[in-house]
């Protein structure tokens, strides 16, 4: 099927959604969210980045912040760089001249580090840029600031189809308005929204919670 822009929801959904289903709907079902350290320094990384627009080094040409979509997907969002590297048998890229090989790069605060949930993100990059310039993306990178590395991630039939499950997954979640429920994992250590998730209430406190929220609205006998 085909969304239409309405239908839209942000790429960077994905990193949520594989880092924690519960913090994805919080976020996009209930606009919740709080900033750490963390998500401080990734914002202002971010907006560094997107304010540079286009530059031109060692034979590269980098473009800044451009828009992407995907209708077959239903994501849109804005890449944080896209490199162009000069190729005879390259690909057309919008309002710039000759053909290209095309590789998306995400740029990410702290060390280089294996994080699947950001290689799906930046995955989802390749897979808007080859529906909306008709081309073909093999390989991306993701650049951690602390240090400075790279690491290359291949944009395989597996992690693709990560890409597809999650989009078609929260887009279910949108249209049932279903948040998961909480579980405690070593991740809630570094979630800014830990505090609002509440993942160390007890279920029985929940069931309890909801019942006095459904008696206050009218809906039962307490």
């Amino acid at each position: 099927m085909l969304y239409s822009e309405d239908d839209f929801i942000p790429l960077s959904y994905l990193a949520q959604y594989y880092y924690c289903k519960r913090r994805a709907a919080l976020m996009m079902l209930e606009r919740q969210w709080e900033d750490n350290i963390h998500t401080a320094e990734g914002t202002a990384l971010h907006e560094h980045v997107h304010n540079q627009r286009r530059e031109l080094r060692s034979g590269i040409s980098r473009l800044l912040g451009i828009p992407l979509c995907s209708f077959s997907l239903g994501l849109s969002g804005k890449s944080d760089c896209i490199e162009l590297s000069s190729e005879s048998k390259g690909y057309k890229v919008p309002g710039v001249l000759g053909e290209w090989l095309i590789c998306p790069v995400e740029y990410k605060h702290g060390k280089k580090r294996s994080e699947m949930e950001y290689e799906v993100q930046l995955c989802a990059q390749a897979m808007c840029l080859e529906e909306m310039w008709q081309c073909s993306i093999s390989f991306g990178f993701l650049y951690y600031a602390a240090d400075r590395k790279r690491k290359q991630v291949y944009f395989t039939e597996n992690l693709r189809q990560l890409v597809i499950t999650g989009a078609k997954e929260l887009h279910e979640m949108l249209h049932n308005s279903s948040v998961p429920a909480a579980e405690k994992t070593r991740k809630c250590n570094g979630c800014s929204l830990v505090e609002l998730c509440m993942p160390d209430i007890k279920k029985s406190a929940v069931k309890y919670l909801e019942k006095l929220y459904a008696f206050a609205q009218g809906g039962m006998d307490m």
